[in-house]
């Protein structure tokens, strides 16, 4: 099955659920179908069900978007902690991370699904002497995911929307996309989410819908909130992927509370992004 255009969704690990049945029961209470799964690991949920879990998965009825892999190791304590150890940017993870991301890319062609979104890291910027050995890196991962028939896309946040796109310019992998996440400019305070959708357009093909506010001291992360109450602006961030002619799914992620308090606040986020779609019409 396929999703309709602009359909809502949510990420599973915002739903801290540990097996397939409780995911689709919860998107039976939120009345939803589209999911974007967790691989399963350590930041995105580990499956009670195992190595069975595309099974499960694929006999569940919901509707997969894609697959999201997180790394071992990876420390979001602060923005300092996961520049050091996010995605692809330690060399001496980078052997691992590949392999890992082996893993996933097969746990994601079992599942039938052709998308796989991360965060590859924090990019250098042109000039760095470090860019060039990320940018390969980045090309094998690429080029690992075509071999299956994969497209990745990188998880917006940890650079600005320029450097991410003269990145893609710079790799030119057809398989190569974006996972456009707009509080994620907020939180890292890396700019406009707006200005980030008109420069990204081309490249986007997924979105996580979250909302924030920039951070009141540098270096210190910003503030997720509910959808709505933050600095992104729904009808905005809609009617820019409208504009630049997004028509894939999205999907609603909340990192922030216990299971109780963000089931509540994605209920809350469907009927903020379906009045905005509404009013958009």
């Amino acid at each position: 099955m396929a999703t309709h255009p602009l359909e809502i969704g949510v990420c599973s690990w915002s739903l801290q659920v540990k097996s397939i049945p409780e995911l689709k029961a919860l998107m039976e209470r939120l009345g939803i179908r589209a999911v974007q799964i967790a691989c399963g690991d350590p930041h995105h949920a580990s499956w009670e069900e195992g190595d069975d879990m595309p099974k499960a998965a694929l006999a569940a009825g919901f509707v997969m978007t894609g697959t999201m892999l997180g790394f071992p190791g990876e420390d979001y304590t602060t923005p300092a902690t996961i520049q050091q150890t996010g995605g692809f940017g330690d060399p001496a993870t980078r052997k691992e991370r590949l392999e890992r991301l082996d893993w996933a890319l097969a746990r994601t062609a079992g599942l039938g699904l052709a998308d796989m979104m991360l965060h590859a890291g924090f990019l250098p910027e042109p000039g760095d002497p470090s860019r060039k050995a990320f940018l390969d890196t980045l090309a094998d991962a690429a080029s690992r995911a075509k071999a299956k028939g994969i497209t990745l896309a990188f998880e917006t946040g940890q650079e600005t929307a320029d450097l991410l796109h003269q990145t893609m310019k710079d790799l030119a992998c057809d398989n190569l996309r974006i996972n456009f996440d707009p509080a994620n400019m907020l939180l890292y305070d890396k700019g406009d989410p707006i200005r980030a959708v008109e420069i990204l357009g081309p490249y986007i093909r997924s979105v996580h819908v979250k909302d924030a506010f920039r951070p009141s001291v540098a270096g210190e992360w910003g503030s997720e909130v509910p959808l709505g109450q933050g600095e992104v602006g729904m009808h905005a961030f809609l009617g820019a992927l409208k504009k630049v002619g997004y028509k894939g799914p999205l999907c609603i992620e909340r990192e922030v509370g216990d299971q109780s308090a963000r089931f509540g606040d994605i209920t809350h986020g469907i009927e903020v992004v379906r009045k905005a779609l509404a009013e958009l019409t």
